[in-house]
Formats: structure tokens, C-alpha cells, sequence
């Protein structure tokens, strides 16, 4: 298992152990000093270790071969000291994110409650507090709760403490700190144009004691130099409780506009102050942007009377072995990220994330939608639709003010995998009480934010959904669309849009979630579904894209998702990671990324992409002292130059911001440039040249072969690139007999999709050639290293169809008893292999052995069926001399 980057930790220390002090605010009546360190955390019955926030306790168990990880209880202590100035103040906790059910106690007294995961909340704690050496327990629980969405979902539900502690002190008088975890502000701008532009401004101001206080409330509208362009002063008489106080200021004139191209922000301070000494009791700052915006089901997306095709990618927010606890600057990168790629939307999904990510689209200029994780599936309890109602509540108050927000969400894929199957007339009051759900969502969400649009999330199912009532309720509906992928083929996407226009035709939409497996490691010359290669990721995104900015009506479109991701339940090429991220998890760019960035940029750009393969590998061709293999150029160029080690190999006209060329790569060093005008792009690439015939002059090192398989493997720890198998050649190498391993259900057709056991390279044991006869390399006279690499692919345990594969219709496995025997060059060397009984199931094993090749025989190796049909995974030869 990979331990967490040096860098990545110290960062992680660094923002932790960073007490961040609030300085405009240091004397204007409140403080916020961060508690990220000094944490003691253990499980139930668990030992105690020091930890810093954020912190989970499952960034290392979820990547185990074991199934499932630690739900329970996590208990967090910490002192707390406070002088004697905080005497008579109102303290409180301010917690981000705490994984998924949360206690805080105070000196052994209850001070709160929080249901949620993905919301912040604020705990008063003043009236338990000693004010010296003072002890805080938070009691975090990620168990599995029916009445808590999200219930399942394909993603992971980390546990733990995992976004920022503040201690957030104020003076008795302030703006309220019991509105579901907002500022206490809300800003709306009632009307905006090009000339003038109105604000207005409900605060929520609390006064804890009795009697009357007479203060000003004074708002101030800075622009982005910190001039002030408006402000007003409203007197007010306090009284005990609570209060919401309305300012409008309608006197802002040739308001710089908000856009992705200029994300002007303005600043809204708040201030109450005292009319006896004038001093600031409180003060709060909250950002503005003037824009207006409509959705139109025939023309699609306009921003300040501007037509915008949203283009972007949703998000998730763990990150490479650091799980959801993700320092500050690593969420900041994302969003840079998919600004430099050329994006102008993000969907939060499935959930509310860190204040970072909202801060940082109001100031790169990034569209978006967020949503509560209503995922898969609801619970029909009361419990259940309070706590959604309540997430939305909270999503909504703690983002109102970020201009980047155009849509709410509310419900993701409910459908994709119904209860009551079994039972339809059960099944429809299932439905019914989705709808209710829906409906109840929509209206709060309506009521609370009329300036914002609504959302529903659907899968491809359009005559379920519309038959539900769910394309009715929201304002724009969103389609996870996946044709090619999870079913049917890419051409599917367009008919699909196409469809909704004519039968939805009042209803704006938006294409929420699209993608293909991309594991970074994988290439293929003749990509196809399901062989999760860089290069069918390719043609695919492409088919999208060109599908969706062809189409007014399409308002716009999100790729899934920006990088890779963390789900525990997956196996596949790289077991609990979902693949289809533009990015790798640990925020490496994909050639996917760099398509988007050649479809999206505004300024010429080139890449010559397979930015992770530099090392390659591949069979000359014939007799010639190179190999030719395909290399792309993404680039919104019209043409492209490449030349290699200096020579031209032609210009090459894009086709879909692709440019090709098949080039005659040469053993060693090769250096690749491409160029168009005054853009130009280099890299070198390793290429280790093997002979089309062992015979000829290419000298011979070493070899490692796939087995069933048409795509290579990029082995990244140990430096190895795994080639496609060849039926054998006289005077070469191959296999002879059998046919390629073809899956054990209806949907995945190439190789297996189950986790190997004992490995980290599960590609080289997924593919396998059944009922083979012989594998033989015709090598010349030496010693030579051989490993013959196996693991039984049919049967093992039964596990659950996940719900992600949208038509993941299993069939039964049918296991039969596999024993054979191995010969190398007539010698035997396994007999009576049985991979189950000896090693178990999906297991990878690997055979090592040396050989001397004497008088030209070459090395023939045999597979002697015994029971069922004889299997090979992969092989490995290497010539010691």
C-alpha cells in the first residue's frame, strides 16, 4: 500500500497546527482562531493517538483487499484555555464537516447535536465552559443510519473530523450564529444590469439579555480596490431574541459585471455598532458579484444576456491516500485545476464541500450547482425526509451569498436501483413517496432562494423517471448519461438529447454526469469498451462533446468527474478507485484533461499527450530497426507538424482537436516535437524496441506479455510496460491455442472486472488466454529468466451487483474444477495445477524459474489439461546472458 506523500503531510501539519486569526475582524468585536491541533482521537475500545484536523479513520482500510470499513463511533478530546477576557462573551465551536452523526461535549456536559456529513455547524458553548483548562470531546459516528442520506452510494463514506475546527469568539450582541450555520447575511440583488444594479441585505442579529440596546447596523459595498461604492445605516432598537433586519441599497451604478471571463467580486461588510460609544460590536464581510442568468429549453444557458455552454466536471473531495481529509491548498488546486482546463462550471456533487471550494469559484470565476446526498435510494420514514429538508435548509443558508451559485440540488439517481422489485403494487408507493420527497425539496428550496434555479438528477432511465413525475418537479433536469459505457454505444448520447428536446420540451436540461473508465496506466492501439484505456476514454469524451456544444438546447454538460476517486465497493483495474476522473487522485492530468483544454481554450494551445506513458515498448516492425505505433496531438489548431529526432513526419489536420501520426519509434531515445506556427510541444520518449525475429539484430533483454489481452500496462513501481499478446510467429514468440477470456456477466465483455488478491497490478492478472496449448519464444542459446503469471477469474464469492453498473444483469457463474499440468521444454515444472484449491480465487500467483536454451530449441512451454481448460495470465522473460 502507498504511504501519503512527504509534501502532502507536511502540508497536512502545516494547515493544522496554523492558528488562523481573523485580522480585520480582530477589532471589530469578534475572533477566530483555529483548533485544528493538539487532538487526541481514538475508536471505541481503540488506542488513543495524537492526531491534527482534518483527519479520517479511513484514508488507509478503505484501499485493503479486505471487504467493507470501519462505521463506528470515533472520539475526539482536546483542552481548551481561555483567559478571563472571554468572560461574558459568547463562545462557540464552528465545525466544517464531522462524518456523519456528531455529540460535543464540554466538560462532560452535551452542548450539541449535528445529523450530516457534508454541512457546517455551530455549537454555543459559553454556558459550559470553565474558562480554564477546559475539555472538548467530539463524538463522530460514520455507522450506517437509514434515516441519513446518503444510504448507498458509489462513493466512500469516510468517517471522522475531516474539514476545520474554529473557535469563533463574539460579543453578546452579533449577528446570529443559530441560522443553520451561515454568516447570519444574506444578500440578494433584487436587479441587475449593465447600468445599475440593486442589493439587499437580511441580517440576523441576536441579543442575548434583557432590555433594549440601541445600535446601528451599518453596510458597507466595497469594490475590489476596497472603495466604498454604497453603503447605509439603519437605526435599531434590540430587544431580547432574535431579529431579522432588511437594507436595501438600490444606488450602485455601472456595476462591474461577474463572468468566468471577469469574476469581479465585491465585498459586503456588516457592522453593529454602538450609538452610545461608537465602538463595533460585530462584523461580518460576505462576497458580491452582479450577474443574472436564465436557463432556456430551446436556446439553453445565458449569463448577463450572453448565451454560456457550461462545460466542466463535478467533484469529490478525497484526495490520494489522504482520504476526505484534504488539506486547504489541495482543495484550492481543484478548482485551479478546472479553471486551466478550460471549465466554467462545477458540480458539487454528491454532496455540500469544504467553504474552500465555493470561495474559490466566486474568485476564478467558476459557475455552480450543489446538491444533499440524496443517492440511489430513500428511506420512507418521517426521520428521514426531516433530515434531508434539514441538509437543504443548511446547504442553502451557508452558500446563499457565493455569486458563483446558479443552481440547488436535491436527489441523484433515485431510481437507479428501486426497492419492492418484487412487489410492484409496494413498488409504486415506494415511487409515490419519492415524488413527495422530490416535491417537498423543490418547494422548500424555491421558498428559501428564488433568485436560484433547482435540479434533479436522473440516470438514463427516461421513461421511469417520466413516469414517476420526476422530470415535473424540478426547474432544469440533469441526465447521467453513460451510453457506451455502462450500456449501449456512444452514438446513443446524441439520440438520447435529442429525445429529451422533442418529449421534455419546456424543460431546460443539462447533462450532469458522462464519462468511461481511465485507468492512466492502460493503452490501447484498439480501444474498446470496458478495456478502461486512456485512448477509447478519448473517442468517447470526444462523441460527447462534439454531441453537446452542437445543441443550443443543450444548456451544458459535466464530465465524471474531475479526478479519480475513492469507492470502496469497486474492484476492477484498480480496486476502490472509480477511474473516470480527468485527473488521476492524486491530481495528475490525463490525456482526457488535455482534450478538454484543446476544446475549451481560448488561446492556441498544443499537447502532444500520453502524458504518462514515456516510456514505451513495442515489436519492430518486420526487419526494420523501429516500431510503428499511433501518437496524438490534442490542439484547436487546424494542423500540426511532428517531427521526431528532427525529422518531419508530416502535418496532420485535427479532427475533433486530434491530430495522429503513426511513428517509427527507434530502440532508446526518441525525441517528439510538435509544432504549428509559434506553438510548439516536446517530450522524449524511452522506447524499448523488441525484435520482430529473435534472430535479427535487435538485441533481446527482456519481455512481459498480457495473456487475452489487446492493451498494454504501465507497471509504475517497477518501471515495466506489459505488451499485448501475439499469436506466435515462427522465429518469434506467441501463444498457441485457446481464446482470450471474454467475463462471467452480461455486461463487462473484456477480461474480468474482480479484484485480484495479493497484487497492486490487478491489470496483469484480468485478462487470460483460456485453453491454451502452448506459449513458446524461439530465443537463441542462454540462460534466461522465465515467470509464468496466473489467477483463476470464474467463481469465488458471490457479491452484490453494484448499483453503479446500470445494466449489471449477472450471470450466474458457472465454476468448474480447472487442474492442469505445466512443461517447460518437456520437463515438467507444475503439475496438477489447481489455481482454486491451492492458492484460492482471484488470487494473483506468480511462477518463477530459470532456463538454459541450448542447441536452438528455444523455449516451449506446455499446457497439459487435466480436468477443464488450461489458463495463462501473463509472462515475463528475461535473457540473464
Amino acid at each position: 500500500m502507498l504511504q501519503v506523500n512527504p509534501l502532502i503531510r507536511s502540508l497536512i501539519l502545516f494547515f493544522a497546527a496554523f492558528w488562523v486569526i481573523n485580522a480585520d475582524a480582530q477589532d471589530a468585536g469578534r475572533k477566530t482562531i483555529s483548533l485544528n491541533d493538539q487532538w487526541e482521537f481514538h475508536k471505541e475500545n481503540g488506542s488513543v493517538e495524537k492526531v491534527n484536523i482534518p483527519h479520517t479513520w479511513n484514508d488507509q482500510d478503505v484501499l485493503d483487499d479486505v471487504s467493507g470499513y470501519y462505521r463506528g463511533l470515533g472520539i475526539y478530546k482536546r483542552k481548551l484555555n481561555l483567559d478571563e477576557s472571554a468572560k461574558g462573551k459568547a463562545v462557540f465551536l464552528v465545525f466544517n464537516g464531522v462524518a456523519q452523526e456528531a455529540e460535543v461535549l464540554v466538560n462532560g456536559k452535551l452542548a450539541g447535536k449535528h445529523i450530516g456529513s457534508y454541512t457546517r455547524f455551530i455549537v454555543p458553548i459559553s454556558p459550559y465552559l470553565n474558562y480554564s483548562d477546559d475539555v472538548i470531546e467530539v463524538r463522530a459516528n460514520n455507522r450506517f443510519n437509514e434515516d441519513i442520506a446518503p444510504l448507498t452510494a458509489d462513493f466512500t463514506f469516510f468517517g471522522g473530523m475531516y474539514r476545520n475546527v474554529t473557535l469563533l469568539i463574539t460579543n453578546p450582541v452579533h449577528f446570529s450564529q443559530r441560522e443553520n450555520g451561515s454568516s447570519g447575511v444574506f444578500i440578494t440583488t433584487p436587479q441587475v444590469s449593465a447600468t445599475t444594479a440593486s442589493v439587499q441585505i437580511k441580517s440576523s442579529i441576536d441579543k442575548p439579555s434583557t432590555g433594549v440596546k440601541k445600535v446601528q447596523l451599518l453596510t458597507t459595498v466595497f469594490d475590489a480596490r476596497g472603495r466604498a461604492v454604497a453603503s447605509q445605516t439603519t437605526a435599531l432598537n434590540l430587544v431580547n431574541g432574535n431579529a431579522i433586519y432588511v437594507q436595501d441599497i438600490k444606488s450602485i451604478k455601472n456595476p462591474e459585471l461577474w463572468s468566468p471571463e471577469n469574476p469581479y467580486l465585491y465585498r459586503v461588510v456588516s457592522k453593529i455598532i454602538d450609538v452610545k460609544t461608537k465602538a463595533i460590536i460585530d462584523q461580518v464581510s460576505n462576497p458580491l458579484g452582479f450577474r443574472w442568468f436564465k436557463f432556456d429549453a430551446d436556446k439553453g444557458f445565458f449569463l448577463n444576456d450572453k448565451p454560456l455552454k457550461l462545460i466542466g466536471a463535478s467533484r469529490h473531495q478525497d484526495y490520494e491516500n489522504l482520504g476526505n481529509a484534504t488539506p486547504d491548498a489541495l482543495q484550492t488546486r481543484d478548482i485551479e485545476l478546472l479553471k486551466n482546463m478550460g471549465g466554467n462550471f462545477l458540480r458539487v456533487a454528491h454532496y455540500p464541500q469544504d467553504p474552500l471550494i465555493l470561495e474559490a469559484c466566486d474568485r476564478l470565476g467558476i459557475l455552480a450547482s450543489v446538491e444533499i446526498p440524496v443517492v440511489n435510494t430513500i428511506t420512507e420514514s418521517e426521520a428521514f425526509t426531516a433530515n434531508c429538508l434539514n441538509m437543504q435548509t443548511e446547504m442553502i443558508k451557508q452558500n446563499f451569498n457565493h455569486p458563483s451559485i446558479i443552481i440547488w440540488a436535491y436527489m441523484n439517481e433515485v431510481l437507479l436501483r428501486p426497492k419492492f422489485s418484487n412487489d410492484k403494487p409496494r413498488q409504486q408507493i415506494y415511487y409515490e413517496h419519492i415524488r413527495e420527497l422530490a416535491q417537498k425539496l423543490d418547494d422548500l428550496t424555491r421558498k428559501e432562494d428564488p433568485s436560484r434555479y433547482t435540479l434533479l438528477v436522473n440516470h438514463g432511465a427516461f421513461d421511469v423517471y417520466n413516469k414517476v413525475g420526476l422530470t415535473k418537479i424540478p426547474m432544469i433536469v440533469g441526465w447521467n448519461l453513460y451510453s457506451g459505457w455502462y450500456s449501449g454505444a456512444p452514438a446513443d448520447f446524441a439520440k438520447f438529447l435529442d429525445r429529451h428536446h422533442k418529449e421534455l420540451a419546456d424543460k431546460p436540461m443539462l447533462v450532469t454526469e458522462y464519462g468511461a473508465d481511465a485507468d492512466p496506466r492502460i493503452r490501447s492501439f484498439l480501444p474498446v469498451r470496458f478495456d478502461k484505456s486512456i485512448e477509447y476514454a478519448i473517442q468517447f469524451n470526444q462523441v460527447y462533446l462534439n454531441a453537446m456544444l452542437s445543441r443550443p438546447f443543450v444548456s451544458g454538460g459535466m464530465a465524471w468527474n474531475l479526478a479519480d476517486f475513492n469507492s470502496e465497493t469497486r474492484e476492477e483495474t484498480m480496486p476502490h478507485i472509480n477511474n473516470k476522473g480527468l485527473l488521476t487522485i492524486g491530481r495528475e492530468p490525463k490525456d482526457t484533461y488535455f482534450l478538454y483544454q484543446a476544446y475549451l481554450a481560448s488561446k492556441p494551445y498544443l499537447k502532444i499527450t500520453s502524458a504518462q506513458w514515456k516510456e514505451r515498448g513495442g515489436v519492430a516492425d518486420s526487419a526494420y530497426a523501429s516500431c510503428s505505433q499511433p501518437l496524438q496531438v490534442a490542439t484547436n489548431l487546424l494542423s500540426v507538424e511532428l517531427f521526431l529526432n528532427g525529422k518531419s513526419l508530416g502535418v496532420k489536420t485535427a479532427i475533433d482537436h486530434i491530430c495522429q501520426w503513426d511513428v517509427p519509434f527507434v530502440d532508446g531515445n526518441n525525441q517528439i516535437k510538435a509544432v504549428s506556427g509559434e506553438n510548439s510541444d516536446q517530450i522524449d520518449v524511452n522506447f524499448q524496441l523488441q525484435p520482430y525475429r529473435f534472430a535479427d539484430q535487435i538485441q533481446f533483454k527482456n519481455i512481459n506479455v498480457l495473456l487475452g489481452s489487446k492493451r498494454f500496462y504501465i507497471d509504475e513501481k517497477e518501471h515495466q510496460l506489459w505488451m499485448p499478446d501475439q499469436p506466435y510467429r515462427t522465429g518469434s514468440w506467441g501463444w498457441i491455442g485457446g481464446e482470450p477470456f471474454k467475463g462471467t456477466n452480461n455486461r463487462i465483455t473484456y477480461g474480468s472486472d474482480k479484484n485480484i488478491l495479493g497484487t497492486d497490478n490487478d491489470p496483469i492478472y484480468q485478462t487470460q488466454q483460456v485453453g491454451i496449448k502452448q506459449f513458446k519464444f524461439d530465443v537463441p542459446d542462454g540462460e534466461y529468466e522465465l515467470s509464468l503469471h496466473f489467477a483463476e477469474l470464474v467463481g469465488g464469492e458471490t457479491k452484490e451487483a453494484l448499483a453503479y453498473n446500470l445494466d449489471n444483469n449477472h450471470k450466474k457463474e458457472v465454476v468448474e474444477q480447472r487442474i492442469f499440468d505445466v512443461a517447460i521444454n518437456g520437463v515438467s515444472f507444475m503439475s496438477k495445477l489447481n489455481m482454486a484449491k491451492d492458492f484460492g480465487y482471484t488470487t494473483a500467483v506468480k511462477k518463477k524459474t530459470t532456463i538454459t536454451v541450448q542447441n536452438g530449441k528455444g523455449i516451449a512451454i506446455d499446457f497439459n489439461a487435466i480436468e477443464g481448460k488450461p489458463v495463462l495470465n501473463a509472462i515475463q522473460l528475461r535473457k540473464i546472458y
